[in-house]
């Protein structure tokens, strides 16, 4: 445990809760405890996926600590740490990562949950960027993200008003991937985790890295990029043991031996 910042781990689930009361606010501090955290989950070779949640029932994180900012003078120039604010934003991970959000995603909050690759929420949780309000803007990826993965009038309608979005609106946008009751939303993230850290851990990062790195390319160069083996993990991935342990495993009717080599 480093402060506000609690780990769990599990076999290959690394488990990080930002418990931070009363509304899991960030400041400097929190966001480069954080950061060290997703380092050091992103340099164990022996884990493969993360689940971030906030503690307690209400909110998930309130995003940037104003009441810090005000008392102590800080800025949104302050040093956030390695991974940017809350430690993940501008990290960009091979591993992916599950937000299992427990309440109000709120500024920061939010791009905290829009950089992780599957997102779980509880049915009351919500959703809102109000950085116009206190004069800034979402540019922790809000302003980058956003309108990624929301249809584009949708993502303005959110930047520009601060309005919150209910969890089952965002489900039906295909920003979340599932909502679920508040009791279950931990056993959901973890199912999520689980199935993912069945898999070969090279094939898992080679996804992740494949498509973050071609996702500015068209398809026909994110075909040649691939084929001409440009991204190291997936060139890893291909001369690897577990890509010739998975289709034996496969023919011998038995659960494959991953190595991560």
């Amino acid at each position: 445990m480093e402060g506000p910042v609690r780990q769990r781990r599990d076999g290959r689930i690394l488990e990080i809760t930002l418990d931070r009361p009363k509304a899991n606010a960030i400041d400097a501090a929190t966001s480069r405890a954080l950061g060290r955290a997703f380092v050091a989950f992103r340099d164990d070779p022996e884990l493969l996926v993360a689940i971030v949640t906030g503690g307690g029932e209400r909110i998930f994180s309130a995003g940037w600590d104003l009441k810090a900012a005000a008392s102590e003078g800080a800025s949104e120039d302050d040093d956030f740490g390695i991974g940017g604010f809350a430690g993940l934003t501008e990290l960009y991970l091979d591993k992916p990562v599950v937000a299992a959000v427990n309440g109000a995603a709120i500024g920061g909050g939010f791009e905290l949950a829009m950089a992780c690759d599957i997102v779980v929420a509880a049915e009351h949780a919500t959703f809102a960027l109000p950085e116009t309000a206190v004069g800034v803007a979402a540019d922790a990826g809000g302003l980058q993200r956003l309108p990624r993965q929301l249809p584009y009038r949708i993502a303005l309608e959110l930047l520009l008003t601060g309005r919150r979005m209910t969890a089952a609106e965002a489900k039906h946008y295909g920003l979340i991937n599932a909502v679920v009751p508040a009791a279950e939303l931990m056993a959901e993230a973890r199912r999520y985790a689980a199935l993912i850290a069945e898999g070969a851990p090279l094939s898992v990062m080679a996804i992740k890295e494949v498509i973050r790195n071609s996702e500015t390319m068209s398809v026909a160069e994110a075909f040649r990029a691939t084929r001409e083996k440009r991204f190291p993990i997936h060139r890893q991935m291909l001369s690897s043991e577990d890509h010739e342990e998975g289709p034996r495993a496969f023919a011998e009717k038995r659960k494959p031996v991953w190595k991560g080599r």
